[in-house]
């Protein structure tokens, strides 16, 4: 029996970002890529499963648990940055997933007192049709939208 993928996807605060980011998967890719979603906060880790993720859960010890289930992360680059997401990503999350030996996708979107350098700023869609060619190649999955 082949392992289906698993994509991780993380956010905080809101989960809006997340929540696009399962959006897009779930438009683009095969059915049978498990999308897992951890929340820093039970309000992020809902708005990430109303796109239709398959499981989701909320806090550290979810994410230090269950990180390892994925082949790619796919999130912010907050998530590696501890305390981010004012406070919401502990130091326990940021290290259970820059340590994880998933794949990491992460866009490289504005924290506080942080700067990207060799970076262009490009708006959400760009980063995320750019992070979905890459979760493709990794997968080895035609480049050509499903639809």
């Amino acid at each position: 029996m082949t392992k289906k993928p698993v994509i991780a996807v993380i956010d905080g605060m809101g989960g809006n970002i997340g929540h696009q980011i399962v959006s897009q998967l779930r438009r683009e890719l095969p059915g049978d890529i498990e999308i897992l979603v951890f929340g820093t906060n039970s309000a992020a880790t809902a708005n990430m499963m109303k796109a239709r993720a398959s499981r989701g859960a909320t806090g550290e010890n979810a994410i230090r648990v269950s990180i390892g289930q994925a082949d790619i992360v796919l999130a912010p680059i907050a998530v590696v940055i501890p305390n981010s997401y004012m406070g919401e990503l502990t130091p326990g999350m940021a290290e259970a997933i820059a340590s994880s030996s998933a794949e990491k996708i992460l866009l490289p979107l504005s924290q506080f007192h942080v700067s990207f350098v060799g970076v262009s700023r490009q708006p959400l869609p760009h980063l995320m049709e750019e992070a979905l060619g890459k979760v493709k190649a990794l997968f080895e999955i035609d480049v050509e939208v499903k639809t």
